[in-house]
């Protein structure tokens, strides 16, 4: 073998051998850079996935938000309204019971409170009171109920009021307070 042909052996063994590490480090290389990739992938998916997640947790908490305070808004709002009904309800039948006050059946009604509060003390010791606007009744309320009744000092709205004092006991059937109560224990069934 001549040294040109022991020279081009080397050198195609040498390029061969070079050409196979070229190859090998090739397919390293780009098995590191398919596993980078992959791992990218991976991550930025995850990433994306994290991120979408906590999008929607922030629109539905937005959201939720927006429905509580919508909800709240309602709420007032028929508070608000439910309010104003009840007063303009109160307003109308406190007007009714003006009107009713001028009428006979009124003073009947007064006579028979007046009566029943006498039955119920019987034989203690009563004060009877009427309202200051019923001072015009007076004297045919006592002489139809046969007993004692004085004008109260205070207005209460129509009715009467009664005191029996041994026994502790305030009669309060005035106008003022059945209207009171009827309003505290007013609810709008929707």
């Amino acid at each position: 073998m001549t040294t040109e042909e022991k020279l081009k052996h080397f050198m195609d063994v040498t390029t061969q051998k070079v050409n196979e590490e070229n190859a090998e480090a090739l397919e390293e290389y780009e098995n590191g850079l398919n596993k980078v990739f992959e791992d990218y992938k991976e991550n930025a998916t995850r990433r994306a996935e994290l991120s979408l997640k906590l999008k929607e947790e922030s629109l539905i908490k937005k959201k939720n938000a927006e429905v509580a305070r919508r909800q709240m808004e309602i709420r007032e709002e028929t508070g608000r309204l439910q309010k104003e009904l009840t007063e303009k309800i109160f307003a109308e039948v406190k007007g009714k019971l003006e009107r009713y006050m001028g009428t006979g059946d009124y003073e009947r009604y007064l006579i028979a409170q007046v009566r029943a509060a006498k039955d119920f003390a019987g034989d203690d010791e009563i004060l009877i009171y009427i309202d200051p606007a019923d001072i015009d009744k007076k004297n045919s309320i006592a002489a139809a109920a046969n007993t004692t009744v004085m004008v109260s000092k205070y207005g209460f709205g129509g009715g009467i009021r009664a005191v029996i004092k041994s026994r502790g006991i305030l009669i309060d059937q005035s106008f003022e307070t059945k209207v009171k109560e009827a309003a505290e224990g007013f609810v709008f069934h929707l």
